[in-house]
């Protein structure tokens, strides 16, 4: 005879008991090998990983979660005394609950993978979302296993729902660029190292892009930092999407007794020229001149119209190509070109003085 917790129990018991965990085990691997064949015929017939994925998760964690199912079901018909049956029966239910919630929590982590390859903007915040799950679980499993031991859940809810609530109130500004700037890695607006230009007239290279804030490196090496709450609501103008390349346009102005087919023909074979030269002039597409915006006041204008490597090239570009046009205008012999502008821009005035 045995005594546990006061009760005399009889030692042919404990000897039986071994032995219906054993059939119980045995029946769970049935119940598990049928499950699994199952599962592994469906996740052959498919070309998803996500399948693949969930029965390799059931291989791992359905047979301890099934052999304690089976106990706790044959638990009631076992001649055991009532506070070692609660006792066993609470740590057996423990046990479940935690493999139950854990299978789940992987499984929903699964499903959110096999999601990302089909969805960017979930693929862009799969990170975030995975800890958010994954914190959504612990709490609810957290919750439902503290009541499973008995202990109350109302004093707990009631402290946490009003601390949540000052917390809300305190950080309102802070979860809200939080939350814009789950957005902003969602929706790809902008990527570290894309040149942009905000409505406020703000421009340069995206440096980082934080919970909280972005920052944008200037041209000039200074550091813009723009809460991402403000960044969501603005207009973005992005000069490398949807390619870094862009257009760049070189007004060129010449006097009214210049040859406009000669004009064009100089300009084209001098950016043509300069490709190779001059960094970040790019060959294709060709450069091309526009006989816009046309007749000005003083003068014909034309529009030189080639393509840079990205936004940044285009300073470069600028000066070496106003060069080499100024050059060549100069030995086509279109100084008289050039120097009716410089007076119509610069006027003098004289003035006769009488003694």
């Amino acid at each position: 005879m045995s005594e546990i917790l006061g009760k005399a129990i009889s030692l042919d018991l404990w000897v039986i008991l071994p032995a219906i965990v054993a059939a119980t085990a045995a029946c769970a691997f049935l119940v598990n090998t049928v499950i699994l064949r199952a599962v592994k015929r469906i996740a052959e017939k498919t070309s998803t990983q996500v399948d693949d994925r969930i029965y390799r998760l059931l291989e791992r964690y359905l047979f301890p979660l099934l052999t304690i199912a089976g106990i706790l079901v044959l638990m009631d018909s076992l001649p055991l005394p009532t506070p070692v049956l609660q006792l066993a029966n609470r740590l057996f239910v423990f046990a479940a609950l935690l493999l139950l919630l854990f299978l789940l929590t992987k499984g929903t982590l699964l499903l959110i993978r096999g999601l990302e390859s089909h969805y960017e903007p979930i693929r862009n915040i799969i990170g975030p979302i995975e800890t958010g799950a994954k914190i959504l679980f612990i709490a609810v499993g957290g919750m439902i296993l503290i009541d499973n031991l008995g202990i109350s859940l109302t004093p707990i809810i009631t402290t946490l729902g009003v601390g949540s609530l000052a917390v809300a109130i305190a950080l309102q500004d802070t979860l809200g660029n939080v939350f814009a700037g789950l957005y902003v890695k969602a929706d790809r607006p902008i990527k570290v190292g894309h040149y942009i230009r905000l409505e406020s007239g703000q421009e340069g290279y995206v440096d980082r892009i934080g919970w909280r804030s972005t920052h944008i490196r200037a041209l000039q090496n200074n550091l813009i930092v723009v809460p991402n709450s403000k960044l969501a609501q603005t207009i973005i103008t992005n000069f490398h999407l949807p390619e870094k390349r862009m257009s760049l346009l070189i007004p060129v102005s010449v006097s009214y007794d210049s040859d406009p087919q000669r004009v064009e023909e100089i300009l084209v074979e001098e950016a043509k020229n300069a490709v190779g030269k001059v960094d970040g002039l790019l060959g294709e597409p060709q450069p091309f001149v526009r006989f816009i915006p046309g007749f000005g006041d003083f003068s014909l204008n034309f529009t030189l119209i080639c393509q840079v490597r990205e936004f940044t090239d285009q300073y470069w570009v600028q000066h070496e190509l106003r060069k080499r046009i100024f050059k060549r205008l100069g030995r086509e012999g279109m100084q008289e070109a050039i120097g009716p502008l410089i007076h119509c821009a610069f006027p003098m005035s004289t003035r006769s003085l009488q003694h």
